[in-house]
């Protein structure tokens, strides 16, 4: 086990976040990402990023809950794909998420790519966080032209 604590940089809405994680992109879910999420987490990599997109949430989720380490010493990302994005599309999306982590909350959900839909996922993603489903929402993959047209109509800044 690592006995260097990875320092955190502080969201916007307060949420702490390991500044330097774990990454699942192109980790098959035949085992292999369970088994390398397990030993990120043993060398005390405590943020796990994943995706529906990766289809590994599965694993990500099955390595933190066996890990042993409380859950609220594990900060997992994941993030809504686009085939998700609306609004009621993205309810679903965040729960199946949920389901196939099999976690009670993601600390953070990101839209993944800043295509269709995007302000009504984003509405969907807020009522989540309401909800206790999600603690910190946000962005990835945009330009800032792409941010400047779907950002300022976001009730929550990301």
């Amino acid at each position: 086990m690592m006995t260097t604590k990875i320092e955190s940089v502080t969201l916007n809405d307060g949420v702490k976040i390991p500044a330097f994680g774990f990454g699942t992109f192109q980790i098959p879910a035949d085992g292999s990402t369970y088994q390398a999420v397990k030993e990120a987490l043993n060398l005390g990599l405590y943020h796990i990023d994943t995706a529906a997109a990766y289809f590994n949430e599965a694993e990500v989720g099955k390595a933190v809950r066996e890990s042993g380490i409380p859950r609220e010493d594990i900060f997992v990302t994941s993030k809504l794909w686009l085939q998700d994005y609306g609004y009621e599309a993205a309810k679903k999306g965040i729960d199946t998420s949920l389901r196939k982590l099999g976690l009670d909350y993601i600390d953070l959900y990101l839209i993944h790519q800043p295509y269709g839909d995007v302000p009504g996922a984003w509405k969907a993603m807020e009522e989540a966080k309401k909800a206790g489903k999600i603690r910190s929402i946000g962005v990835s993959n945009m330009t800032p032209k792409i941010w400047n047209s779907f950002v300022p109509q976001f009730d929550t800044i990301p």
